[in-house]
């Protein structure tokens, strides 16, 4: 028996036929303190330090900023990994509720903890310039006593970081920082945003913006980079990886070397030949903890 379907039922039985499911659009955010804004001493990032609080809860808004940069360019779902000190500095309370949050070490992937390939894109906020440096805030890599190449080519964390993703095939899009960083990370990378959110004149002294500018700069260039990311490559490097570590006193390449398959090229720098980011994060994790 056919049955009458009320005429303002029916539009609105084929406008809801008609509407395709949301697309997914995920988003993955790094986050380190050195190169948050206000930051240009190492006191102000430790907990035991003046005034530790107002800049952990200043890196928290520009953590903010970058969540809704995203949110204002479509996404979905946004991952933040609070990747500094002791990857417990993001204040759990004052953070953006529509994101999730890795926190705490050890973890296999470092600062990328989560990524995979289901993210479209990838964004660095208060990253900072590579071990040695000049014109850069706090200028380092990982532990601090240590410079990292791969595949021969020396690499800043945001270098590592962003080949982790490019296993996944997921492209780095944004980043934050002083401007040395900033240079750093498009050599690198290629054109993706960035926002110079201080201007380093050493390694602890910098011109520096209001907060809430740094973060206005962060939300708009999120979205730029996250609107872009079809127009930027994947940092995928070429399998197996060789990661090269050279650090700054010999007995932690000494003790490296007792590894199966590490090699010891000089006095203080070892090699390890990786089959991919996965495994060569998950060495550096091991190898960080060895402390003679």
């Amino acid at each position: 028996m056919r049955r009458l379907i009320p005429s303002g039922l029916a539009i609105v039985l084929l406008v809801t036929a008609a509407s395709p499911q949301q697309t997914k659009l995920k988003v993955y955010i790094s986050t380190d303190m050195e190169g948050i804004g206000a930051v240009d001493t190492l006191v102000q990032t430790q907990p035991q330090g003046r005034d530790y609080e107002k800049f952990r809860r200043l890196m928290t808004l520009e953590v903010n900023a970058a969540i809704a940069g995203a949110f204002d360019a479509g996404a979905s779902e946004v991952l933040v990994s609070d990747s500094h000190g002791d990857a417990q500095n993001i204040d759990v309370e004052l953070l953006d509720q529509r994101a999730r949050l890795v926190r705490a070490w050890p973890r296999p992937l470092m600062m990328m903890q989560g990524i995979d390939g289901s993210f479209d894109a990838v964004v660095f906020v208060g990253y900072h310039a590579s071990e040695g440096s000049a014109d850069a805030i706090l200028s380092h890599t990982f532990s601090g006593s240590e410079a990292i190449s791969l595949n021969g080519k020396a690499v800043p964390e945001a270098g590592f970081n962003a080949a982790i993703a490019g296993d996944f095939g997921v492209p780095v899009v944004f980043l934050s920082g002083d401007q040395t960083i900033a240079q750093e990370a498009k050599r690198l990378l290629g054109p993706i945003e960035t926002a110079v959110v201080k201007q380093a004149i050493g390694y602890t002294s910098a011109i520096t913006m209001h907060p809430e500018l740094s973060q206005q700069l962060i939300r708009t260039g999120v979205k730029r980079g996250i609107e872009r990311r079809k127009e930027i490559q994947p940092f995928k490097l070429a399998h197996p990886v060789r990661l090269e570590i050279t650090y700054k006193t010999t007995v932690i390449a000494e003790v490296a070397s007792y590894i199966r398959d590490v090699q010891r090229v000089s006095g203080n720098t070892i090699t390890f030949d990786a089959q991919d980011m996965i495994e060569a994060s998950k060495y550096r994790t091991v190898i960080s903890l060895l402390r003679p």
